[in-house]
């Protein structure tokens, strides 16, 4: 009779054999050094992709595919249940595919429902909208040139003898920076379409369903991209939500509070967009509304300017740090962190680094984390 051996079943066993077999653990140190490199390989293919979406200045498609990407998902989550209690007994696959259907539909339709609306109700500014922003920025150059005449002698008898130097460097800079955003002309609508494909494609990508059967290099490239999608989700969301509500608040400050007393501002339309834009900013974006609403407020009457400043600190006086706490509580980053890498990103890559430097860090500190090395 044949002796019966037993057999390695437990790990322990196997992992000893392997040891005492030195061609097993030569396939699996190849093996390792294999998925580490394509490990490696991942990261340098994502890092090299968002460099150039700085450099090519690609960053608005970048940002329009992931809320095309993630508001369909979203959407399609939301059909799906409400589609599955109207129709118990529907098949799961196909109710599925129609929520997907439906929620890339709505979310590629919204947008230009959103844009014909604003282009009916406010076409010049629509079409124009660069302009606007190149008088708006010579209008405050001359008000920060003639500050001692529109402040009240008692409050201008307090600036420094030196100060008109510094006004007139303002003035200068931002003078050039008028100059700059009067070439790009309508070449902001370009920008926009080209927003518009991007959110196409992310929204395309969010009815695609993930395959199993795929290679390992696209399962770690999979990884990095969910990583990212959550830092996007918690960065961008908050300050989206942010942005809206300092925009809802300064709409009904500047059409409606002012007024009562017979206060207008210039460049209303543009005042307002620019407080949305520059709240998708943390921290930086909310210093430069107010400041700008300040001094266009100074420009009509130091009256004016003393209800913005109320508004102001009655709003958002401590706003930055609560923009960061919200952006750091959800990402685990400091106050000093965010500034610190959103003015080296504006250094070297202009405002869309400003822009991009929160999503991309935390980003970063999200694969650091998951590599348990912070």
């Amino acid at each position: 009779m044949k002796e019966l051996r037993p057999q390695p079943n437990s790990s322990r066993e196997k992992r000893a054999s392997v040891s005492t077999n030195p061609e097993l653990r030569e396939v699996g140190g190849r093996a390792t050094s294999a998925s580490r490199g394509i490990v490696i390989a991942s990261y340098l293919l994502i890092a090299g992709a968002l460099l150039l979406v700085l450099w090519r200045d690609l960053l608005p498609g970048l940002l329009f595919v992931c809320i095309g990407f993630l508001g369909t998902r979203r959407l399609s989550r939301l059909f799906q249940g409400g589609l599955r209690r109207a129709w118990p007994s529907g098949n799961g696959a196909r109710l599925s595919a129609w929520a997907g259907g439906f929620a890339a539909a709505l979310v590629m339709l919204v947008p230009l429902g959103l844009l014909a609306l604003g282009y009916t109700e406010a076409r010049e500014f629509v079409l124009d909208a660069p302009e606007q922003y190149r008088e708006l920025l010579d209008y405050i150059a001359r008000t920060i040139l003639e500050l001692r005449l529109k402040l009240p002698p008692e409050a201008a008898m307090y600036l420094p003898e030196g100060s008109g130097e510094v006004q007139r460097m303002i003035a200068t800079y931002l003078r050039a920076q008028a100059g700059s955003l009067a070439l790009t002309g309508r070449a902001w609508l370009g920008g926009l379409l080209f927003s518009y494909v991007g959110l196409i494609v992310g929204s395309l990508a969010g009815l695609a369903r993930d395959s199993k059967l795929q290679g390992p290099l696209a399962n770690e490239l999979r990884r990095r991209i969910r990583l990212f999608g959550e830092a996007f989700r918690q960065i961008v969301a908050a300050q989206f939500w942010i942005a809206t509500f300092n925009t809802m608040l300064t709409a009904v400050f500047l059409l409606l509070v002012l007024p009562l007393w017979d206060l207008r501002l210039p460049y209303e339309p543009a005042l307002i967009t620019l407080t949305f834009v520059a709240g998708l900013v943390p921290i930086v974006g909310n210093l430069l509304c107010n400041a700008v609403l300040t001094l266009v407020a100074l420009s009509v009457s130091p009256l004016a300017a003393a209800a913005c400043l109320a508004f102001l600190i009655m709003i958002h006086k401590a706003e930055y740090l609560i923009n960061a706490k919200v952006v750091g509580s959800r990402t685990q980053m400091a106050v000093w962190e965010l500034l610190a890498v959103m003015f080296v990103a504006e250094a070297v890559f202009g405002p869309a680094g400003l822009v991009a430097a929160p999503l991309f860090y935390a980003y970063l500190k999200k694969e650091l984390q998951a590599s348990k090395l912070v």
